[in-house]
């Protein structure tokens, strides 16, 4: 199942930085820069958090996640597979070798 799996993440001709997840919507990050797009959302929602609880300002952290969240957010549909729901590997992967 690993291996399928694994193949299904490398086979990326349009060099999408984003595929589907495995189960359920959304995406996972298949080259460094989504994973750099997903470490400057983490880090954006930490200084949102940060700075809230230094300056008892609760709003910057509901600001740091939104902003965080939505760039990840934006980038995925940018640059990724079109969302959908998936449960399972797409069927061109899932045959049993």
């Amino acid at each position: 199942m690993l291996k399928r799996y694994i193949q299904y993440l490398k086979d990326n001709p349009q060099g999408y930085l984003f595929k589907r997840k495995l189960y359920g919507w959304g995406w996972v990050p298949v080259r460094w820069q989504g994973w750099l797009v997903v470490t400057i959302g983490v880090a954006i929602v930490s200084l949102g958090y940060w700075i809230g609880e230094t300056d008892d300002a609760p709003g910057m952290i509901l600001l740091g996640l939104a902003l965080g969240v939505g760039f990840i957010f934006v980038f995925g549909y940018w640059k990724g597979e079109k969302p959908r729901w998936q449960w399972g590997l797409p069927k061109k992967y899932d045959e049993k070798k």
